[in-house]
């Protein structure tokens, strides 16, 4: 055991200052480990974090020496086929980090990555921490073992997970979902509109095909062909995109393909605020789901990923749905289609119903309400309170 693994951890973790690992994965990884970050910061002035992380977590200091996009894959079949490039890079990590362990490890979601990694520096002596308990009620429920044996503590997004993790002896701590810190309780449409240039009095749908290649791939051109067919049926419609730079071209050509040049308005990040302005969205499975019902706003929810892949994820799975709202609210609240369901005319069908009703969109939004109060629980601060007493121990 070298010097550092020997210390105390009240001295390798001063009150003013912390050495922290941290991993995310993906997009809604890096926001949430920014989130995390800032509040952090109010315990910790002098923080010092690196690891993998995307553009949110820079702009919090943090020092990515990897970026999330580079592990950022959706399904068993595609992550073996870029398994040895991101095997890779956790190995890298793994030695990089043993050669000057930090004071703390946290992993932000991505547990087949971060799990391996968490199990391993905690037998070297480092705490680990798991943002976002990783869905062993939604599928894969074997993976409880190796959460026992690789994390300290679970900081928990949902308020069920802590009692569940509890029946098999890990720790956890509910600090609500940081997304519902952030989106206010009641979204300015017109404000958003205003900022995106977007015209007030139209009816706009908010096209959300991913924020991954795998699934603008799969996603992209069904959503703007269902687009295209909503467009004859309503020709006032406006549609708007939101995506970013390594996203932007395959979202371009998919445009092209399904002949809507011209007819939607493509949006550089601001997914929340392409959220705020629409009536209705089209969105991928995923977290981007509960931002849109944050956000007060109906939906229909649509999946598709390499076939293989489903067929093996789909035999894990506990539940009869795949969408957030729908699981966290513990009923078909919105529609959803799935691999061979996803089809241009059945979503624009769903779609241009929630605009046909506008009873059922007070109803949704009500339940979306409660929700959002659920999860709002000041996440930075919770979070907080939960690794002092990770190090304290």
């Amino acid at each position: 055991m070298n010097e550092k693994e020997a210390r105390p951890l009240s001295e390798s973790a001063p009150a003013q200052d912390l050495r922290l690992c941290m991993v995310a994965a993906e997009r809604s990884g890096d926001m949430l480990a920014a989130l995390l970050l800032q509040g952090m910061r109010k315990s910790w002035p002098q923080l010092q974090a690196f690891g993998i992380g995307g553009p949110q977590m820079d702009e919090a200091g943090f020092v990515s020496r990897w970026s999330c996009d580079e592990l950022s894959v959706r399904g068993l079949v595609e992550a073996l086929w870029r398994y040895r490039h991101i095997t890779g890079i956790r190995q890298t990590l793994i030695q990089d980090v043993l050669a000057s362990p930090p004071d703390l490890y946290i992993g932000v979601d991505a547990s087949d990555f971060n799990l391996p990694v968490e199990r391993l520096l905690r037998h070297k002596g480092v705490p680990t921490v798991q943002l976002v308990c990783p869905s062993i009620w939604a599928w894969r429920p074997e993976r409880v073992q190796k959460i026992r044996e690789s994390v300290d503590h679970v900081l928990c997004i949902y308020p069920f997970e802590p009692a569940l993790l509890a029946q098999h002896g890990i720790q956890g701590t509910f600090v609500g979902h940081p997304v519902a810190d952030v989106i206010d309780m009641a979204p300015d449409r017109l404000k958003a509109r205003q900022a995106l240039s977007l015209p007030e009095d139209a009816t706009i749908v908010a096209l959300l095909p991913g924020s991954r290649p795998a699934e603008i791939k799969g996603l992209a051109l069904p959503f703007l062909q269902a687009a295209k067919h909503m467009l004859t049926l309503r020709p006032d419609l406006q549609f708007v995109l939101p995506t970013h730079g390594p996203l932007q071209a395959m979202i371009e050509a998919a445009i092209v393909r399904a002949g809507m040049q011209g007819r939607v308005h493509l949006v550089m990040g601001r997914s929340h605020e392409v959220q705020a302005a629409c009536d209705v969205a089209l969105v991928a499975s995923g977290t981007a789901t509960l931002e849109t019902a944050l956000h007060k706003r109906p939906m229909v929810i649509a999946y598709k990923m390499q076939w293989l892949s489903w067929q093996i994820a789909n035999r894990k799975r506990l539940l009869p749905w795949v969408g957030l709202p729908n699981i966290l609210c513990n009923e078909s609240l919105v529609p959803e289609f799935l691999q061979e369901q996803v089809q241009p005319k059945a979503l624009a069908k769903a779609v241009l119903q929630w605009l046909d009703d506008p009873a059922a969109v007070a109803q949704i939004q009500q339940r979306f309400t409660e929700l959002h109060h659920q999860l709002r629980q000041d996440m930075p601060t919770l979070a907080n309170h939960a690794i002092q007493k990770v190090l304290a121990s």
